[in-house]
């Protein structure tokens, strides 16, 4: 039986006009869809624009280009009733915890807003009832209902940020670097908590990263960023057992191994050289200046998104024979 699309993102392009004429390209054309009840995971350095493509999809930005389709709407063509419902079904946990909630708000305030907003428990008590379902659903309790977010942890903080969430019952939520303002010893609980709430209540989800091992435990599916670019997109097996674009084999090889005896014999890859602006992008392939493998094509031709083993897609010369004189250099690539 085929899955169904729960999202659809084709060709999204979020430029920022910083004046003087200079364009900030921080997504240039970037397609994938999601499935409905999957895991999507977006990796990438900082200044990639994994978060700016999920706050484009969810439409705190403005897409310059392309479309964002869920259930099959256009999201950019939805009139101002629809985006209302729309918002409804798509939700977004943000990277900083106390950032995202109201200092001045206690929690139970923070999670009944959204229900106030959209008329859902009209009556006090139904709402009440509701909020302390959800404290209970992201690990909290009751209790925890009058007090402020400075009175808690960072843990406990996102915690709320997630019961908050799933105030609205969305089908699609947007983790942009949930994880990554947290300690070591709490990401692991915050992930677990979303696979658990995943399970429970049949959510899909966009999560945004850059730690590749925390991606890996979560995801079905990820898609490689680079400089407003994918690059890479196949299965989380997939990509870690035969990444193909040097880029993501480099993000790979930092992720250390716990067994020293193959962490000893590994390679580590280290791309020469600092991110590029994406005011300025390189010409032909945008990751060319930093590529262990770069040929003269590199820098005169944008590479095409293709297809190699069965759902694996590489947006890279080094897998276009035409391009290489017809030598074949994924094996070389893939033993980096």
């Amino acid at each position: 039986m085929e899955k169904q699309v729960l999202l659809q993102v084709n060709n999204l392009k979020k430029h920022f006009d910083i004046g003087k004429g200079e364009i900030l390209k921080a997504v240039d054309g970037v397609s994938f869809h999601i499935h409905k009840g999957e895991t999507f995971g977006i990796v990438g350095e900082s200044g990639c624009g994994k978060s700016t493509a999920g706050r484009t999809i969810i439409g705190l930005y403005e897409a310059t280009e392309g479309e964002v389709i869920f259930n099959g709407k256009n999201v950019q063509s939805l009139n101002t009733k629809e985006r209302f419902a729309f918002h409804r079904q798509m939700q977004m946990i943000f990277q900083d915890p106390y950032a995202s909630l109201n200092p001045r708000s206690t929690v139970s305030e923070i999670i009944s807003e959204p229900m106030e907003v959209h008329g859902l428990y009209p009556n006090k008590k139904d709402r009440l009832k509701r909020v302390y379902q959800l404290l209970e659903d992201v690990g909290l309790n009751k209790d925890h209902a009058n007090r402020y977010p400075h009175e808690f942890s960072g843990g406990q903080r996102q915690r709320i940020g997630i019961a908050r969430a799933l105030a609205l019952e969305p089908e699609f939520i947007i983790a942009d670097e949930p994880i990554s303002a947290l300690d070591v010893s709490v990401q692991a609980q915050v992930v677990n908590l979303l696979q658990r709430l995943q399970k429970e209540k049949g959510l899909t989800y966009l999560f945004i990263a850059h730690d590749l091992s925390m991606v890996k435990q979560i995801s079905d599916r990820i898609g490689v960023m680079y400089l407003g670019h994918l690059v890479e997109l196949t299965s989380r097996s997939e990509l870690y057992d035969k990444p193909m674009h040097p880029y993501t084999q480099a993000l790979l090889s930092a992720i250390p191994i716990p067994d020293p005896d193959i962490e000893d014999k590994r390679e580590r890859i280290i791309l020469k050289g600092e991110l590029p602006s994406p005011i300025n992008p390189p010409s032909g392939c945008v990751f060319r200046t930093r590529c262990p493998m770069a040929m003269e094509v590199c820098s005169l031709e944008k590479p095409t998104w293709q297809e190699l083993d069965g759902n694996h897609f590489v947006a890279c010369h080094l897998y276009d024979k035409k391009k290489t004189g017809g030598q074949d250099f994924s094996q070389v690539a893939v033993s980096r």
